[in-house]
């Protein structure tokens, strides 16, 4: 166990889930670049918000898991800093009290500029974030943490950030937040379906308990596949920004990350897979994002 306390914040930050926060912000902003209402800096206050949120309910869920009796010491998946005695539980309470108290204050200068659609997302996103594991009746405890993440990270994230520098919506821009939220909820089926013993015995019914493995493994391909084909009903609908469809790519590299999902079962190898699907959001957003923005007609030169 590490014994750096920065490492040990680290572990509890989880720094790698943080992309699901990151993507959709990106996504936004490209978008509202293309459409020449971009603002940079309210962009970068998008971000630090997103930011806080998700390492917020990432402290929330170390320390309601704990106290829920869901993390054990049988527990497959990363290390969790409550559970393991590596930071007292009034401390985690405390750090995540705080990130969600940042995160407001974040959101209080956004409604400023885009007014009230912005607290109502703010405000939900936190109390979202927070009844993800706490209260009697917890999201991810009750099967909703697919519906909670698809809408959350997908056109709530996406669809904010464009608003709030935009002060307009764009129908494309609810429809293109489907694929950063698709590949965030296929984060959370191999994370569920690597831990579906352990929520079994702690009572948290999680789609992936309450339909088995084989449905959690689908429900990894149909995210992965819906995920990847955004762009093609965005191209569809609005009949534009086909630029876009070379974020089709992430289908192909997602193929051995399936591949894994479908055939192991084993704790280390679903942890990689996790971390892979991962690095499949980053690199859909990165390529819609650099498709959309682009004003050149890519797909026009792929055939010449």
């Amino acid at each position: 166990m590490p014994s750096n306390p920065l490492k040990v914040w680290l572990l509890a930050i989880r720094p790698k889930t943080l992309w699901a926060a990151i993507c959709p912000v990106m996504i936004g902003t490209a978008m509202a670049y293309r459409d020449g209402i971009a603002d940079f800096p309210t962009a970068l206050l998008a971000l630090s918000g997103a930011v806080t949120i998700q390492i917020g309910t990432n402290l929330a869920n170390d320390y309601f898991d704990y106290k829920k009796g869901a993390d054990q010491d049988t527990r497959i998946g990363p290390l969790r800093v409550t559970q393991a005695g590596l930071i007292k539980p009034s401390v985690v309470k405390s750090a995540f009290i705080f990130f969600f108290f940042l995160a407001a204050l974040i959101a209080a200068l956004l409604v400023a500029r885009g007014g009230w659609p912005i607290a109502v997302i703010g405000i939900a996103s936190i109390i979202s974030g927070i009844l993800y594991t706490a209260g009697p009746r917890p999201l991810g405890y009750i099967g909703l943490g697919e519906i909670f993440v698809l809408i959350f990270f997908g056109p709530v994230a996406v669809g904010g950030t464009y608003y709030v520098q935009s002060l307009e919506i764009n129908p494309a821009v609810i429809l293109a937040g489907l694929g950063p939220g698709f590949f965030s909820t296929a984060i959370l089926a191999v994370n569920n379906l690597r831990d579906i013993d352990g929520d079994r015995k702690a009572g948290k019914k999680t789609l992936a308990v309450r339909f088995g493995a084989g449905f959690a493994r689908g429900e990894y391909l149909f995210a992965i596949i819906s995920g990847s084909l955004t762009p093609v009903a965005v191209y569809v609908v609005s009949e534009d920004y086909r630029n876009s469809l070379i974020a089709l790519a992430a289908i192909f590299a997602a193929i051995p990350v399936v591949h894994t999902v479908f055939i192991k079962s084993d704790g280390p190898s679903l942890n990689r897979a996790l971390a892979k699907t991962g690095g499949l959001l980053f690199l859909y957003s990165i390529l819609f994002s650099l498709g959309w923005m682009c004003e050149n007609n890519w797909i026009r030169y792929l055939h010449l």
